[in-house]
């Protein structure tokens, strides 16, 4: 699997926390956009497989689930639910619910 660079993906605000979207081949993921190595912002990374690599020391993590998939971390991020209504996609900050 190649390395390729980011291209299917927005930075949003949800009740105060910068999270990423991404759409990977029509499915859409959204994750906190902060390494949970080094809470480095993660977005700018490159995808491997269905992987995001950190830009600051490679850590990856699944976008579809936030797994951790390749140290220095070995927390997952965190991931939000998504749905699109109307052409909208929506994104819920249901950690404090």
């Amino acid at each position: 699997v190649g390395v390729i660079q980011l291209r299917h993906s927005v930075i949003v605000q949800v009740d105060g926390s910068a999270v990423v979207i991404f759409n990977l081949a029509g499915d859409n993921s959204a994750l906190e956009d902060v390494c949970t190595h080094v809470g480095a912002e993660i977005a700018s990374g490159c995808l491997v497989g269905d992987a995001i690599e950190c830009p600051r020391h490679g850590a990856r993590f699944d976008i579809r689930t936030g797994a951790v998939e390749a140290p220095p971390a070995y927390e997952p991020l965190q991931t939000f639910p998504i749905r699109i209504n109307n052409g909208v996609i929506q994104v819920c900050d249901d950690r404090w619910d």
